[in-house]
């Protein structure tokens, strides 16, 4: 028992060494003081992003001391996290996740080299765990007694569930047909729960107004400074991973884009700091065709991009019209030399089915849509086949709206016969 303590355990007390310094508008380059409840940039309502003593980070998260924090999940990177006190750490097990080589399914696509960052296994069944687990945790520091969030469904079961483990009460405005999975999440966890019909951007309205008369802290998607900051640490753990270099292309489902923010942040804090060098992956946003507002943009040679009318995918997470960290999104395509896609609709169940044949796994149709991609980014000559190449499985499936099945009917529990069951099955799969 003492050894598994220490395994899940973090200091209960004290301070956590964090490096943060202030918070800098994402456009405006605008510096504010870090220790407030805040949300965007007050100048310009852009993004705000923590900005950090790299400095001082670098003298104790170095990768001899990482590599003697075998344990603390994404709080291994507590210099690089704005929580300055173990006090307000809401730790559920998340982070450190594995990357795993896909040789099946890479030889299937042309891909020799390509590995899944297995996200699905964070604590609510997404990579949503890792920004809500700070986000929910600086707002307990700085003193929130009552948070809200729009959510397309993932986001809301993770802030429920973070809220319900910090004391804290939640919020959670949904798309009436989100997946069944999250809102049951959200219920469970002891949230309150608002279905609305329309679309993601019509329940951040909802939850903004919510904010305003209610005085909760909205934890909309890079509508405060540091769910950004949890996504971050999938960027520091792909460096580690690596051996402290990078691959050559990152593949990301991209819906809000708070994930490509802070894997792209992660990389330019540690070159800071002296852990990687110049080199950067290629980074690919993952879009559907019926929902692809960064598609759009980046082929039009835009900066931002204009909302998409009648978004409609049955990938939750990737219908979201229109995303406040657009910009930043779209500067770090083109600084890597990426791109973004969007994967015809159809492709989605199909992918999502031969990834499970194929060593994947039950993923999501997120991660699905992100695998959809890789044929067509082959295709393209954006991607060879000797690449490493990092996909994100961003949510296991049965966080999605289950596939269209018909389960077999149920057999008799007469052995006489199960001749004929075992003839059918030697038939099927002779």
């Amino acid at each position: 028992m003492e050894a598994l303590s220490q395994t899940l355990e973090l200091p209960q007390s004290g301070p956590t060494g964090s490096a943060l310094s202030h918070l800098e508008g994402g456009l405006s380059g605008r510096r504010y003081e870090a220790d407030q409840l805040i949300g965007v940039d007050p100048s310009d309502g852009k993004p705000l992003l923590a900005r950090y003593d790299l400095e001082a980070a670098i003298k104790t998260l170095t990768p001899a001391g990482l590599a003697a924090r075998p344990a603390g999940g994404l709080w291994r990177w507590h210099e690089l996290l704005p929580v300055r006190s173990w006090e307000s750490v809401t730790y559920m097990g998340e982070g450190s996740t594995p990357l795993q080589r896909v040789r099946r399914l890479g030889a299937d696509l042309g891909l020799a080299n390509l590995f899944l960052k297995r996200e699905s296994l964070n604590p609510t069944g997404s990579f949503k765990a890792r920004g809500m687990a700070v986000a929910v945790s600086r707002a307990l520091e700085l003193g929130a007694k009552r948070l809200v969030a729009p959510s397309a469904g993932n986001a809301g079961g993770a802030m429920a569930a973070y809220a319900s483990a910090a004391g804290l009460r939640a919020t959670v405005v949904m798309p009436s047909d989100a997946p069944s999975a999250n809102a049951l999440e959200v219920l469970i966890a002891g949230a309150d729960l608002v279905l609305l019909d329309g679309l993601i951007s019509d329940c951040g309205r909802l939850a903004r107004a919510i904010a305003d008369r209610l005085g909760a802290f909205d934890l909309s998607t890079l509508k405060e400074p540091y769910r950004v900051e949890g996504k971050k640490t999938m960027g520091l753990e792909l460096a580690e991973q690596f051996g402290w270099s990078l691959p050559d292309a990152i593949v990301y489902p991209t819906g809000g884009g708070t994930g490509l923010v802070g894997i792209w942040k992660a990389f330019d804090e540690l070159e800071t700091m002296g852990l990687i060098g110049a080199a950067r992956p290629r980074m690919f946003a993952v879009q559907t065709e019926g929902c692809a507002p960064i598609v759009r943009a980046f082929d039009q040679g835009s900066r931002f991009a204009d909302p998409w009318p009648d978004a409609s995918t049955e990938a939750a997470g990737l219908r979201v019209p229109g995303a406040v960290g657009d910009f930043l999104i779209l500067d770090c395509l083109r600084a890597s030399g990426g791109a973004a896609v969007a994967v015809p609709e159809a492709d989605l169940r199909p992918t999502q089915a031969r990834v499970a044949r194929s060593e994947g796994g039950f993923v999501s149709l997120e991660t699905a849509a992100a695998v959809a991609a890789l044929p067509y980014l082959v295709e393209a000559h954006r991607l060879d086949k000797d690449d490493r190449v990092v996909l994100f499985d961003t949510g296991a499936g049965f966080k999605s709206e289950p596939p269209p099945i018909d389960l077999p009917a149920a057999v008799s529990a007469d052995a006489s016969r199960w001749d004929e069951v075992v003839e059918r099955l030697a038939r099927q799969n002779p």
